[in-house]
């Protein structure tokens, strides 16, 4: 297997890290995992560094000062997983919403099917989420529905936190260009892929609503994306 590394970002996740860093590791192909953790009162890292110090060839841990969101986590992760060589990188929720067994299937469209981006979405095959509230699904669904509009992409699940990339694909995005924080940072991201002309592939999943821990949704989240896209639509026009 070459080199996989899964990076999932953390504030405040104790109760639910020490057990997705373990199914990663039991899982049938050879992943490694990067928690990049904004400094979580709850002690977040300090479970990571311990699980770590036993698992020094495959748990890495980043420690960030502050908590200063989702994409510049994210953003972090990938310029280590870039510097450290990893041939395709993977991004994933702490809280188990994304079931760790999709990862082979998601390594293997990337490995076997050749595509450069493998979005684990809720919406390609009908809806597939659990355990979320009806005002949820609502706002996730229609959020990637107006991606699809604002942005031309063929992708029905833009929001999703799920997703597999090739090293090349995160090479040639201009990581310091991003321009978002929030959700809207995994609609901007796969954008980027999507004017790079690289493969873009859904795979369906199911989504199911953490059981520990608080969502991190808020308000300027959801207004950076219903804006935000359309400036950087705006934006792409006069960078071709």
């Amino acid at each position: 297997m070459t080199k996989a590394l899964v990076i999932v970002p953390t504030y405040n996740e104790a109760d639910n890290i020490i057990n997705i860093i373990k199914s990663v590791l039991s899982l049938s192909l050879d992943f490694n995992i990067l928690v990049v953790d904004d400094n979580s009162p709850d002690k977040t890292g300090f479970l990571v560094k311990s699980i770590a110090l036993k698992n020094t060839e495959r748990v890495f841990l980043l420690s960030r000062d502050n908590k200063d969101g989702l994409g510049k986590a994210y953003t972090d992760g990938f310029n280590w997983a870039l510097k450290n060589k990893y041939d395709y990188i993977f991004e994933m929720d702490a809280d188990f919403s994304h079931d760790p067994n999709d990862l082979v299937r998601i390594y293997k469209e990337l490995f076997i099917s050749n595509f450069d981006v493998v979005i684990g979405s809720r919406y390609i095959d009908g809806i597939n989420v659990v355990n979320w509230p009806l005002s949820r699904i609502i706002l996730s669904y229609f959020a990637s529905f107006y991606s699809r509009i604002i942005t031309g992409m063929p992708v029905k699940d833009a929001t999703s936190g799920f997703v597999g990339y090739k090293a090349t694909v995160l090479k040639e995005i201009n990581l310091d260009s991003i321009m978002f924080n929030g959700y809207a940072f995994q609609i901007e991201l796969k954008f980027k892929a999507f004017k790079k002309k690289f493969k873009i592939q859904e795979i369906p999943i199911i989504f199911k609503d953490r059981i520990y821990g608080e969502s991190k949704m808020n308000g300027n989240i959801i207004f950076e994306a219903i804006f935000g896209l359309i400036l950087m639509r705006f934006k792409s026009l006069f960078n071709k």
